[in-house]
Formats: structure tokens, C-alpha cells, sequence
């Protein structure tokens, strides 16, 4: 007779997923804020209440995405051994909350064609530290 095992019953996964999430949040956010005040595009009045008002947003939402791939993952690797059992979950984690912060990094940070005052930004608003390896 073929059986499942059952599960452990440990929230560990689950609290690191979401916090996993949260900090990638945190980390897209704070680029964000980097970039565009460092190209002064959109880091106007408007802009920075555009920035504070996404903050909670962005962290909930990633911390969201985390649980969410925490909850795929175990449920595609249900008969799987034990190493996949533990390292799938994580990868999808990784991929979802990075994912995603680099999508909100390169689309709310990266003004394109925003008019940056600093002078130091080409007209992409990517900052010239960004590396190039990274696209955005």
C-alpha cells in the first residue's frame, strides 16, 4: 500500500518564507528610493508620498508572494526525496521574492524618460552604479 508520510507540523518554512518576502520588500523598496533620488526623477513631493505610501504595500505583498511559493513548492514536491523536499521550496521562494522585487525596482525605480534634474542619470534613470550584468 502506497502511503504519504505525513508532514512535520513545523511553521519554520513558513515563518522564513514570509519573512524571506518582507526583507526583499524592504530591499526593493530601498532601491527604489536610492534610485530615484540619486537621479532626482520622481523624488519630488508626489514622488516620495508615491514611495511611502508602497512601502507597506510592497513588504506585505512580497511577504505574500513568499507564502504563496512556499505553498506551491510543498505541493508539487509531495512524493519527492527529502533533499528535493527541502531545496524546491526554497528555490521557488527565492525566485518568486526576487522576481519580483526586480520587477518593482526596475519599473517604479527606473523612471524612463522621467526629466531627472541631477545631471547624473542618462535619460533612463537607471544610476550609473546599477550594474550592467543586471538588466533593468
Amino acid at each position: 500500500m502506497d502511503t504519504v508520510k505525513p508532514r512535520s507540523s513545523s511553521c519554520l518554512p513558513w515563518a522564513g518564507s514570509a519573512l524571506f518576502g518582507a526583507a526583499m520588500g524592504c530591499v526593493a523598496w530601498s532601491l527604489t528610493v536610492w534610485a530615484r533620488a540619486y537621479c532626482d526623477a520622481g523624488y519630488e513631493a508626489g514622488g516620495r508620498f508615491e514611495l511611502n505610501f508602497l512601502l507597506p504595500l510592497v513588504v506585505g505583498g512580497e511577504a505574500l508572494v513568499g507564502l504563496v511559493a512556499q505553498a506551491v513548492g510543498r505541493h508539487v514536491v509531495l512524493r519527492a526525496p527529502t533533499a528535493v523536499r527541502v531545496a524546491l521550496p526554497t528555490l521557488f521562494v527565492a525566485g518568486a521574492t526576487v522576481g519580483l522585487a526586480w520587477w518593482f525596482f526596475a519599473t517604479r525605480g527606473t523612471l524612463d524618460g522621467y526629466p531627472g534634474d541631477s545631471g547624473l542619470c542618462p535619460p533612463s534613470n537607471v544610476p550609473p552604479q546599477w550594474p550592467d550584468w543586471i538588466p533593468v
